[in-house]
């Protein structure tokens, strides 16, 4: 069997460059100490390598020196860490868009369960389920937004969603802003200098092209967080107090070093704009493919609004079906089911297939594995 076709990039990215499985091995048998534990040159070497790295994220996004970035071990421990420390009144309204993955849903969730506060979900329009901004003004007048929470991109869809013009309507509320960047930080360029945005949560193994075990969020500084998970901190180790400063107030437990330093070097070859135009070209090639089978049934943003995911099923089929036979015969992956994002499913109408087949671009596909995907779904049964 050829080698396997890997189109679950929306997931985890893969391969990872070849400068990122250096960097791991090395950290891996040189570096794995305690950074910012310990005074010997090993472990000031460590902490070094943690600087730098989040010198170069607070670059790619654009904040001021002023904020900070804050490690953790995952974009969903991240987003724990910034929505069970905000200091969220009972009865408050918490908007979050339609297309928001479970990291945020169902932390959210527990949240409205223990302190009674409202979820909310930001409107569409029924066409294109696009953001209504409209609807969003008229919302926002008679239920006064506290927190609004963002995804950038949809996990499972590719809808690049409006967060400039939604943040912008959520600032004249004085409220606290979320965005959650794990499909978009290293695709496309965010400028964290006028989002308007508090928090920016990423994921270091998916756009930005780093391993599992690293994530975080950026801190613009303008909004307080109550300690969430709380520990070690390598200073003032008699004070059962967290520190009072971010990042060391939200940095508990001991630093992975090894995945810092595989994203450490995917940031060296980190370029959103070329990325983002191979990606796009890619995207626009697999939906005119997909196009010309006629029982295919896609979920499609509009066109200029559309990025990375495509995601669609095959008439005839369950998801899971298509997904399992596209593997086991044609060593194709991808994704099937509904893709951790709860709110979405209820627009696409897609029960009967129980979720969707999802097809997620990186940087490493070419054309030709798009030819084999729709060649493949013409043996299994598509139509031209």
């Amino acid at each position: 069997m050829e080698h396997m076709i890997y189109l679950d990039n929306a997931a985890t990215t893969y391969p990872k460059p070849e400068s990122v499985y250096q960097a791991l091995d090395n950290a891996n048998r040189n570096l794995a100490v305690n950074a910012g534990r310990g005074s010997y040159r090993v472990a000031r070497e460590t902490t070094k390598i943690i600087d730098i790295t989040k010198e170069k994220l607070k670059n790619l996004v654009h904040v001021s020196s002023e904020s900070c970035i804050i490690f953790t071990p995952s974009v969903t421990i991240a987003l724990n860490e910034i929505l069970n420390g905000l200091s969220i009144e009972p009865e408050a309204n918490v908007y979050v868009s339609p297309y928001e993955h479970n990291a945020v849903a169902r932390t959210l969730h527990f949240i409205a369960k223990t302190k009674k506060v409202n979820i909310i979900e930001l409107p569409v329009m029924t066409d294109t389920l696009e953001i209504d901004i409209e609807k969003i003004k008229y919302m926002f007048t008679r239920n006064i937004p506290a927190c609004v929470c963002c995804t950038h991109i949809s996990n499972v869809t590719g809808y690049v969603l409006p967060i400039e013009t939604i943040f912008v309507l959520a600032k004249q509320y004085d409220a606290v802003t979320v965005l959650d960047a794990a499909q978009s930080i290293g695709l496309i360029d965010i400028n964290g200098k006028n989002l308007q945005a508090d928090f920016i949560a990423f994921a270091g193994h998916k756009s930005l092209y780093g391993p599992f075990g690293i994530g975080g969020f950026i801190d613009m500084g303008k909004v307080f967080l109550n300690e969430y998970i709380v520990g070690g901190t390598g200073s003032d180790s008699l004070n059962l107090d967290m520190p009072l400063k971010s990042p060391n107030k939200y940095e508990s437990s001991s630093p992975n070093i090894v995945a810092i330093a595989g994203l450490n070097a995917a940031l060296n070859e980190c370029n959103p704009e070329e990325v983002y135009l191979m990606e796009k070209e890619l995207t626009d090639y697999l939906v005119s493919k997909l196009s010309e089978i006629k029982d295919i049934v896609m979920y499609l943003p509009p066109k200029d609004k559309h990025i990375g995911v495509v995601s669609f099923n095959l008439k005839g089929y369950k998801a899971e079906d298509l997904g399992m036979i596209l593997d086991e015969d044609y060593n194709i992956a991808v994704r099937m089911g509904y893709h951790c994002a709860p709110y979405v499913h209820k627009y696409l109408k897609n029960e009967e297939y129980v979720g969707c087949v999802r097809v997620s671009i990186g940087k490493f596909n070419t054309s030709k594995e798009i030819d084999k995907l729709y060649d493949a779904l013409l043996e299994i049964g598509g139509v031209v």
